[in-house]
């Protein structure tokens, strides 16, 4: 009989588990950072079980890093937005001969 391999969801929540004692050292502020990182890797659970290559850490860390890039792409194009808006804003109140604010 072959041996039977942990699914990924049970691999993120050992890895979770091993840094209870540090997430209990963290302020409260970061212990709250520090569960929003491990909710982002158990976002990418399926993905996990194709990386079989690497270690269950790297790939937690990476789904991790994944999660933040896709929030700072986000803000970023929020950004762009923003300072879209306010460049046509001041642009017509120039053209209407109005003070920028």
């Amino acid at each position: 009989m072959g041996r039977t391999l942990p699914s990924a969801a049970v691999i993120l929540m050992q890895e979770e588990a091993g840094f209870a004692r540090f997430r209990r050292a963290l302020r409260r502020a970061d212990q709250l950072a520090l569960d929003d990182l491990f909710t982002a890797a158990r976002q990418h659970v399926a993905a996990v079980q194709y990386a079989a290559h690497a270690l269950p850490f790297e790939v937690m860390l990476l789904s991790m890093l994944l999660e933040e890039h896709k929030e700072v792409m986000r803000l970023r194009e929020q950004i762009d937005a923003l300072s879209t808006k306010l460049h046509e804003v001041h642009e017509l109140e120039r053209k209407e001969g109005g003070e920028p604010h």
